[in-house]
């Protein structure tokens, strides 16, 4: 018992402080990419073969950079960007530098969830709305994106997810978070207990946004039945 409080006395600072840059990372990334993948989902859909406003080399070329983004590794794509973070945040180390990469990784990762969600929206009442005179981004605003509510949120728990693993990622490149202190202290000091605690908050983190996200979408769903 002694242990374990010397172990808090001596870490706890430490561990919160992690925990509060990986919060800023995730949450800072999820409404940036958001903020760019929402709107581009949009357009991948109304220009589709099928879809509303249907532009063939515009859908193509929008679904080619999207591709393309989704398909670097996140650790690769972060090197590659280290020119650009540094001419947007001034630096390329710490969380608000982690952002560039973060929000880069994930935005085309959102789009195609966004697109996914849309694409389960019932045709007719897409139809409806059309023969009531509304413009194909009426439709998408009033229709398209109420309608695909639950099935974002659930995307934004995967995308949370995975920005939070991304993030644990960047800190092995000098981004801070829970990550950075795994690696300098479980991997590099071999300091075992460290490793473990970053790990458990890393899981208790992940587990509430799953859930507050889950919880969300059900209350969404049973106000649309």
């Amino acid at each position: 018992m002694g242990a374990l409080a010397g172990f808090f006395h001596a870490y706890a600072p430490m561990l919160w402080q992690g925990l509060g840059e990986t919060c800023l990372m995730t949450f800072g990334a999820l409404f940036c990419s958001y903020a760019l993948g929402l709107p581009l989902g949009v357009l991948l859909t109304l220009t589709a073969p099928g879809g509303m406003h249907r532009r063939k080399r515009l859908h193509a070329l929008l679904g080619a950079i999207t591709d393309v983004g989704r398909s670097v590794p996140f650790l690769i794509l972060m090197l590659a960007l280290i020119p650009f973070t540094r001419l947007v945040a001034g630096t390329t180390i710490g969380p608000w530098a982690a952002l560039v990469p973060l929000v880069a990784g994930a935005a085309p990762f959102v789009a195609r969830l966004v697109e996914s969600a849309l694409a389960q929206v019932p045709p007719n009442l897409v139809e409806s709305a059309r023969a009531w005179g509304a413009t194909p981004l009426q439709t998408a605003w009033r229709v398209l994106l109420p309608e695909a509510a639950p099935a974002l949120v659930r995307g934004l728990a995967i995308t949370g997810v995975t920005l939070t693993a991304y993030s644990a990622m960047a800190g092995a490149v000098g981004a801070g978070g829970l990550g950075d202190i795994a690696i300098r202290y479980g991997y590099h000091r071999y300091e075992y207990g460290v490793m473990m605690a970053t790990l458990v908050l890393l899981i208790l983190f992940v587990q509430l946004l799953q859930r507050g996200c889950a919880l969300v979408a059900r209350r969404m769903e049973e106000r649309v039945r």
